[in-house]
């Protein structure tokens, strides 16, 4: 095995697996062309870690190499808050941000509230069709789901998600999350005066005494 089979593509490759997959959706997901996903799957099939079956490559998950890299990427950022955020889009699933996560998203990072290392919920929707992935891959990598403390996912699994993007990040519609965040406007007035500012919204909103765009 050579040393330059340590490299991100391929704990990436590792990530996206799933029992049965393709080159070609595994490069989608990872987001690499095929020709470097297909350098990186056969220099794993050479350490052991996939292999070929029907047409299909199979992680081969009893393999030392397999099993180290998956270990090391769950001791190391399963309670990683960026981890969290990141690593929903190598699932190839539909899903987006709400609630609180919408806010975040929608203010660029600008407005977080309620959440800190000991009780860190991720708010997302999933789709329906999508959750024996979802679960799949949580398990896979030590990611929880809908506990009560620490970093989790809370989520709802739906028949069909509305999603906008935001900075490719997908996420629940504007208008939708305007309309949470002034269901709970006590938490959420702040918030509501970056939208509008950030998007030529009028919220009648104001919460700084001066506005820094007046």
């Amino acid at each position: 095995m050579q040393i330059s089979l340590i490299n991100p593509y391929v704990v990436k490759i590792l990530i996206a697996l799933r029992p049965e997959d393709s080159i070609n959706a595994v490069a989608k997901r990872i987001n690499l062309s095929y020709g470097w996903t297909y350098r990186w799957v056969r220099e794993l099939m050479g350490a052991g870690a996939v292999k070929e079956l029907n047409k299909k490559i199979v992680p081969q998950e009893n393999n030392r190499f397999y099993k180290d890299t998956i270990a090391y990427v769950k001791r190391t950022f399963a309670g990683d808050v960026g981890f969290y955020y990141s690593v929903l889009g190598l699932f190839g699933i539909t899903y987006c941000f709400t609630k609180t996560d919408a806010v975040f998203v929608w203010t660029k990072g600008g407005y977080n509230i309620g959440r800190s290392k000991e009780h860190y919920p991720f708010f997302i929707k999933v789709k329906q069709d999508d959750r024996i992935l979802f679960e799949y891959y949580c398990k896979k990598l030590g990611l929880r789901i809908n506990e009560r403390k620490g970093v989790f996912y809370s989520v709802e699994f739906v028949e069909d998600i509305k999603l906008e993007l935001c900075a490719g990040v997908p996420v629940e519609p504007l208008d939708t999350t305007i309309e949470f965040m002034k269901k709970y406007i006590y938490n959420f007035q702040p918030a509501l005066e970056m939208v509008g500012e950030m998007y030529g919204k009028k919220m009648g909103v104001k919460y700084k005494e001066v506005s820094m765009y007046a």
